[in-house]
Formats: C-alpha cells, structure tokens, sequence
C-alpha cells in the first residue's frame, strides 16, 4: 500500500485519460499532513515532469502549510510548454497546459 505523497502522485500519472482534475483536485483538497521530506524525495526520483509540474499546480492551488517547505526550483521540471489537456490553459508559473479553473485569474495591479 502506498503511503500518501506517493499515492496522490500515482493518481496524477492517471491524468488526463483514466483520471479526472475533478477527482484528483478533492483528493489533494484532503492532504493537509504531507510529509514534506518524504514528498520531496519522491519529487526529486520522479522521472515524469508531467508529476512534478502537476504536484505544484495542485500545492499552490490549495496552500497547504507543507507546500512552503518545497521550493519547486529544487526539482527538475522540464523546460517549455506541455500539453496536458485540449482546451485548457497553460498555468503562467509551472507551464502545464490544465482546465481553465486551475489556473488563478491574476488582475494587472497584482492582486
């Protein structure tokens, strides 16, 4: 049985065809107690950028307080776009193309 950082990651390799950003969006939701040493070993393993990119996105997304203890320019995240999804967006800081709602609306003044 996985433990839960390296469960939620094995759910992410799902996407976008055998798992939907819905599900996989209430599942992080509940992962409030993260073990940060533990995930970012599992990060720095992990040979799948399409993981890596998609573990911040969905950190950010829910700011939990383990995410402050992970600094994504320790972990290789591929350089250049990728697609992920038809029609959505590409998120402006970790360059993952994901649905439109999971990207943040950001307004000129920064707010």
């Amino acid at each position: 049985m996985s433990a839960p950082e390296r469960a939620i990651m094995e759910a992410m390799d799902e996407l976008p065809d055998h798992e939907s950003f819905h599900n996989i969006d209430m599942l992080f939701e509940s992962l409030t107690t993260l073990r940060p040493k533990l995930l970012s070993a599992l990060l720095q393993s992990c040979k799948k950028i399409k993981i890596k990119r998609l573990v911040f996105v969905f950190a950010d997304r829910h700011e939990h307080p383990w995410r402050k203890c992970l600094d994504p320019a320790e972990f290789n995240l591929g350089s250049g776009d990728s697609a992920l999804v038809k029609g959505g967006k590409i998120h402006p800081r970790y360059r993952i193309m994901v649905p439109e709602e999971f990207v943040r609306a950001e307004t000129n003044d920064g707010t």
